[in-house]
């Protein structure tokens, strides 16, 4: 594939994930009435999906043994991230904890540049504010972040973070095939989940056969091909426009509550997805070099 095609490829793979990830949402109210926690999802459809690829994933070693401590590293950030964002969404005010989580932009266009050497360009730094603004507009406006801080707002901003620093270490991982980085993140999720069930004593309640099956086809399909996704795209993009790409989620988490939740935006939420969407047209249609990781950029 060439350079352009590959370009185009990893963008549209992050748009789907962005998708994806944007209307899970709807699965997750399902699970929620059925009586699962968001650690307790986790643990079911990520160590599903970790136990059915670890024979695989052993197999694979000598294509990823190299690459091994840098692996574990964004497995754990992956597993906190998402430990964090499900703890915000739980135990939080869900527009703040969206709000600051999407403060990712930020933080990869900082971490490419410091950690891979990436440029950061008048475009890409203009991206990032009209992505940023736009979510903030998107979920409320400054007025969204009235009242003192709380500490479940340093769990939003950790989990964008975290989730920033486990993307570099997929990108600066190019030479790991993609499924790898996949099931390290399932594993990450998966392991640290569990590890922190007893500590926020959530019981796992009975799975009856029906909602088994549930589980196991929203893990195989729904999260396997957003992970996936959403893998390839940061594997092939440079991690400060990935980080753009990534916000798309947000329009399509907005989107789809207002078709199927009855849910509806203001002028100021309309002008806000409007700069995430122009935003994203920006990274998807500039294209710049990325220079071989270990290579000066």
């Amino acid at each position: 594939m060439t350079s352009s095609a590959t370009h185009r490829a990893a963008v549209l793979a992050l748009l789907v994930s962005g998708a994806l990830w944007g209307t899970t949402w709807m699965p997750l109210k399902h699970f929620a009435a059925a009586g699962l926690t968001g650690l307790t999802l986790t643990l079911c459809t990520y160590g599903l999906l970790g136990v059915l690829a670890l024979p695989w994933l052993l197999k694979a070693r000598p294509r990823w043994w190299g690459s091994r401590r840098l692996l574990l590293l964004m497995g754990v950030l992956s597993g906190l991230s998402n430990a964090c964002w499900v703890t915000g969404l739980m135990f939080g005010q869900v527009t703040r904890v969206m709000l600051l989580f999407y403060l990712i932009p930020v933080w990869a266009m900082l971490g490419a540049r410091l950690f891979l050497g990436e440029p950061v360009t008048r475009l890409r730094l203009l991206a990032v504010v009209m992505a940023v603004g736009g979510a903030v507009l998107v979920l409320g406006g400054p007025g969204a972040l009235a009242g003192p801080p709380q500490p479940l707002d340093l769990l939003a901003v950790l989990a964008g973070l975290l989730f920033a620093a486990s993307n570099l270490c997929a990108r600066a991982a190019s030479e790991v095939p993609v499924p790898v980085k996949a099931v390290v993140v399932f594993a990450g999720c998966a392991l640290v989940g569990g590890a922190l069930i007893p500590v926020v004593d959530h019981a796992l309640p009975p799975i009856e056969p029906p909602l088994a099956l549930e589980l196991a086809a929203f893990a195989l399909v729904w999260i396997t091909a957003a992970m996936f996704t959403q893998a390839y795209g940061i594997t092939h993009l440079e991690a400060g426009r990935a980080g753009v790409l990534l916000v798309f989620e947000l329009v399509a988490a907005v989107a789809t509550a207002m078709v199927f939740a009855g849910e509806r935006l203001d002028s100021a939420g309309w002008f806000g997805a409007a700069l995430i969407v122009t935003a994203a047209l920006l990274e998807t249609l500039h294209t710049s070099h990325v220079p071989e990781q270990g290579s000066p950029p």
